[in-house]
């Protein structure tokens, strides 16, 4: 039994998930910007329409406690079925996995739920534990877009991961669609 859930962000998050990203602070920076006030939260729930962007509240199952965030965004129907896949831990929850059992499960749920292709993660050089992360999960590294998004005011350098449904099923030993 997996020792993580995930579930779509909700309105009722937002006190928890702020305390526990402004905890976080040290972790989170130089690599994200998470919501860190009430207006900054509303505005993310508001993006997580369950179309174009889905927001996974990951958590510890026997506490409950905020493990994690993974955003599922700029999903494209049609013949591309494709998005961008972005994750950060909280502080106090980190080194014990919690995090690649979450994503995984975000993964998974890219693929049989929402029923994409591709998940592309986009990470930065330095950023050694997202690296890791994707690649014991079986991303491929892709290449690398200098200048790719801008974090904090500054365009930031990221590496261009990947991975498609069949290639995730494979090995996870699922049937592929």
């Amino acid at each position: 039994m997996p020792r993580v859930t995930i579930q779509p962000v909700s309105a009722d998050d937002a006190e928890e998930l702020i305390m526990a990203n402004l905890a976080s602070i040290a972790l989170h920076e130089p690599w994200v910007s998470p919501c860190r006030d009430h207006a900054s939260f509303m505005a993310y729930l508001a993006r997580c329409d369950g179309e174009k962007t889905v927001g996974l509240i990951a958590r510890e199952r026997e506490s409950g406690r905020i493990v994690g965030v993974i955003n599922i965004s700029e999903i494209v129907r049609g013949l591309f079925l494709n998005a961008y896949l972005g994750y950060y831990g909280m502080a106090g929850m980190n080194g014990r996995g919690l995090m690649a059992e979450a994503v995984a499960l975000a993964v998974t749920y890219a693929f049989h739920t929402l029923g994409l292709h591709r998940v592309e993660a986009n990470i930065q050089p330095d950023n050694k534990a997202s690296r890791a992360l994707a690649e014991r999960l079986g991303f491929r590294k892709e290449g690398y877009s200098p200048r790719y998004l801008k974090i904090a005011g500054e365009w930031r350098d990221h590496e261009r991961w990947a991975i498609l449904a069949e290639e995730w099923d494979a090995a996870k030993g699922e049937v592929s669609r």
